[in-house]
């Protein structure tokens, strides 16, 4: 359960909360945020606020608004530009649909402490971070649900546990970075004209001295005087090019922090559009980190340029800026639009990249991007380009075009088929389904301002390669997989070969929920019912949370007397309910995966003809109605009719079928059947 509330009173104290329930049923509180939804352009405007009326308030009334053991004021510190970019006003008082959100806020928040602890180089905050987010992680996660007969009751870690990158925003060199560094390298910039103007007044002055040389006394004394404002020029001369020497220093050391905060945010993206794959939010805007790349790349040019005008070689400094700008040069290359992530071959299809820099790109001959696939071990060693041809495309050159209207530089590959692909040689069991390749998109491109061409490269997502149509659906269990429980920055493409249950049924609810592009969650019972099934364990008691599912229990082991796989049964599911019953799914008319232990013990006091809708544990992508129905011996039976499948619904949909059988009734618990589904009658 989810609730929030709140806003900031005039002092800006926080009042906005987030809370989950716990075993017991008791509100725990899981984090006390100061903040309300504002621009991010205006981030930490209040923080910098509450941070100077600390100073007086009492520690009571400080410990009041930042509870140690909850939300420390230390978090709230590091934390403070991406809390405050964040929409907490989006959320409503007892939401029970935001509790999948909630989770990801402080998943993510965990996230970003434990990424600000690794680069950080203060130790003592380095270790008080680190603990921070382990209290959250055994404190404050969310609770989720064990079952006891006919009761739905909330324990911890069944609600989902994702592996964020940090937040996009959250790693931007926010506006106050930025502003110091250009206000730096102005600074350097008139430093350097200034020093120009004395040291031409300085080149004067020692004519004039030189002039008065063997004069008389009178003109000796103006010649002392004159002599001593020459030492002065030369003495402020050397000041102002140490500070200099200083200012061009702490701009690099700004422009590298900046940038790398940078590079992290372009990696938070790549990672937010992989997980965009198993249903997660992803906002695919670039526009915002196109600009950063464009800015700090002017930057370097202009610390380039004043360390060409200062005269004198820094080598340090000029191979830091060279490193700097090569990194972003080759970082600002995306897959905007990814390819299909399951491509049979000699199928159609289309991808689109993006440059960044595109408009700093230096006039002249077209950029010419081509694309080539590769396999796991040439993804894994990439630099140069690989040697080893393992498949052949067709249209797979691009040019690298600019679109004035949108300002952005891209080269889409409409027509792109792969003809045949080299498969390597299999372990055991391993089917062509598990195999994973990726397209390899590279270029020679040249910037203006920049004397010598880079190569630079990128990869797409991981994409498993078929012959046919039938291996689509065990394909795309091997994307799912990959797309759920690969780790940030991993060795491509290394997968966890177990994970806990609570991860996947995370997984199963996301994926579920966007490809029927409902709002509707998979509930508890839901979610019990499939541990239940994926374990091969019908007691209904126990606590599957942190039991590990394997992939050979997710897609390779068939369900014990079925001839299909778990994912194969779910995936059926997921297509007809997308298909055929979505509106049905939606206003939760369907009570869906329900073991049938549990189905007897909620219908068994029910009255004659009470029903409800489950799917088809028997069959793939079947859909069954189970009814209540007197027994010969006077007594009461539960039946199941045979599931519809998605041919069944083509023909007649499910509400003319409910209205058709005139022995249900009551949809469970007491809804009239001609009340809850009248709508969906045809032909009335």
């Amino acid at each position: 359960m989810v609730r929030a509330g709140g806003g900031l009173d005039a002092h800006g104290t926080p009042q906005r909360f987030v809370f989950f329930h716990v075993s017991n049923l008791r509100l725990a509180e899981a984090f006390k945020i100061k903040t309300k939804t504002i621009r991010p352009s205006l981030t930490m405007a209040q923080w910098t606020h509450m941070s100077q009326m600390l100073p007086h308030l009492t520690n009571e009334t400080i410990n009041n608004l930042y509870p140690p053991t909850a939300f420390p004021i230390e978090v709230r510190h590091f934390l403070a530009q991406w809390i405050e970019g964040q929409r907490w006003d989006d959320f409503a008082l007892e939401n029970v649909e935001q509790k999948n959100q909630a989770q990801a806020l402080l998943d993510q928040t965990i996230s970003m402490l434990q990424s600000i602890a690794q680069q950080t180089t203060n130790v003592v905050d380095k270790m008080k971070l680190m603990q921070f987010s382990k209290n959250m992680v055994g404190e404050l996660c969310p609770t989720g649900f064990t079952s006891e007969p006919g009761t739905r009751r909330l324990n911890k870690s069944a609600q989902p546990q994702f592996q964020p990158f940090p937040n996009i925003e959250s790693s931007f060199p926010n506006m106050q970075d930025l502003d110091c560094l250009v206000l730096k390298v102005l600074e350097v910039q008139n430093i350097r004209q200034k020093m120009h103007q004395m040291q031409e007044e300085l080149n004067w002055e020692r004519q004039n001295y030189e002039s008065l040389q063997g004069r008389t006394h009178e003109e000796t004394g103006e010649s002392q005087k004159l002599q001593n404002h020459i030492q002065q020029l030369e003495y402020n001369v050397q000041a102002m090019a140490k500070k200099r020497f200083q200012l061009l220093k702490e701009c690099v050391d700004c422009l590298d922090q900046c940038q790398t905060r940078l590079i992290g945010s372009l990696k938070a993206w790549r990672w937010g559009q992989h997980k965009a794959t198993i249903g997660l939010p992803f906002d695919d805007n670039l526009n915002t980190l196109q600009t950063w790349c464009e800015q700090l790349l002017g930057v370097n040019g202009k610390l380039r340029q004043e360390l060409v005008l200062l005269g004198e070689p820094m080598p340090e400094l000029q191979e830091r800026l060279g490193k700097l700008l090569q990194v972003l040069i080759q970082s600002s290359l995306l897959v905007d639009k990814q390819p299909p992530q399951v491509i049979k071959t000699q199928s159609k299809f289309s991808t689109t990249v993006r440059y960044l820099l595109g408009e700093k790109v230096a006039p002249g001959k077209p950029v010419l991007l081509k694309a080539q696939i590769i396999n796991e071990i040439q993804a894994r060693n990439l630099g140069g380009v690989p040697s080893d041809n393992v498949g052949e495309l067709i249209n797979n050159t691009a040019i690298l075009e600019h679109n004035t209207s949108s300002k952005s530089t891209c080269a889409t590959f409409r027509n792109m088929s792969i003809k045949k692909i080299k498969r390597a040689d299999r372990k055991g069991s391993e089917s062509v389904t598990e195999e994973k390749f990726a397209l390899l998109f590279s270029t020679e491109i040249t910037i203006t301002g920049c004397d010598t061409p880079y190569r630079i490269q990128m990869i797409s997502l991981p994409v498993v390669v078929i012959v046919h149509g039938s291996q689509d659906n065990n394909a795309l269990a091997t994307i799912i997989w990959d797309c759920a429980f690969s780790e940030p920055d991993r060795v491509p493409f290394l997968v966890p070969e177990r994970v806990p249950w609570r991860m996947m049924y995370s997984t199963l609810n996301s994926k579920f929920t966007s490809e029927v592009m409902t709002e509707h969650n998979l509930d508890q019972y839901n979610q019990h019912f499939l541990a239940q099934k994926i374990f091969d364990k019908p007691d209904f008691s126990d606590d599957f949370s942190n039991i590990l599912v394997s992939w050979a229990q997710f897609n390779k082991e068939v369900l014990p007397g079925r001839p299909f796989t778990f994912w194969q049964w779910f995936e059926g599911v997921m297509e007809l309910t997308k298909k055929h019953l979505k509106e049905y799914w939606s206003e939760g008319l369907i009570f869906g995966f329900i073991g049938k232990q549990h189905l007897h013990l909620i219908l068994k006091d029910r009255p004659n003809g009470t029903f409800l809708l489950r799917f088809s544990d028997s069959e793939i992508g079947g859909i069954t109605i189970a009814y209540v129905s007197a027994s010969e011996n006077g007594g009461q039976k539960i039946q199941n009719i045979q599931p519809f499948t998605k041919r069944d619904l083509e023909i007649r949909c499910l509400g003319d079928r409910i209205r058709d059988i005139s022995h249900i009734t009551y949809l469970y618990p007491d809804f009239p059947k001609h009340d809850v589904f009248k709508k969906y009658f045809t032909g009335i």
